[in-house]
């Protein structure tokens, strides 16, 4: 193979991957589902986790211009719901969710689906709020600690 052809064909498999990560980028962003604020929680539709299961997800993020971190809020068996400040207990980075687990991507702590410390550095859980449903609506109830 030629100088010319080489680079010609170096070009286009780099061009390629390019285009692939950017298709498969996509296909896994985040969405978020924008909350009801009220002076006491903030209120989402509980369909929200139908649209999440057909996607094989057990979590939506809850999110709202007033808060300065998302929620998020992982369905744990009938009735019963997870919902946690998605801000790393460590130095206060906000967390990203992957399956069962949220990761601080600022110095790799993690925690589980209930909040808990699964990794260091951070050493405390993360804050919790009590969930309730009522007539298809889920709230979140931001005055308390579950």
């Amino acid at each position: 193979m030629d100088r010319k052809t080489f680079i010609k064909a170096g070009c286009l498999a780099c061009t390629s991957i390019g285009l692939l990560s950017t298709l498969l980028e996509s296909c896994v962003s985040v969405k978020y589902v924008n909350g009801q604020l009220s002076n006491d929680g903030i209120t989402i539709d509980i369909k929200e986790f139908e649209n999440a299961k057909r996607g094989n997800r057990q979590y939506v993020i809850v999110r709202h211009d007033d808060l300065q971190f998302p929620i998020c809020v992982y369905y744990i068996a009938a009735n019963q719901y997870s919902a946690l400040l998605m801000r790393c207990t460590h130095q206060g980075a906000e967390l990203q969710v992957s399956g069962d687990t949220l990761t601080c991507a600022a110095h790799g702590s993690e925690f589980n689906k209930l909040g808990k410390v699964l990794q260091s550095p951070a050493t405390e859980d993360l804050r919790s709020f009590p969930v309730t449903i009522d007539g298809g609506r889920l709230f979140i109830d931001l005055r308390k600690n579950a």
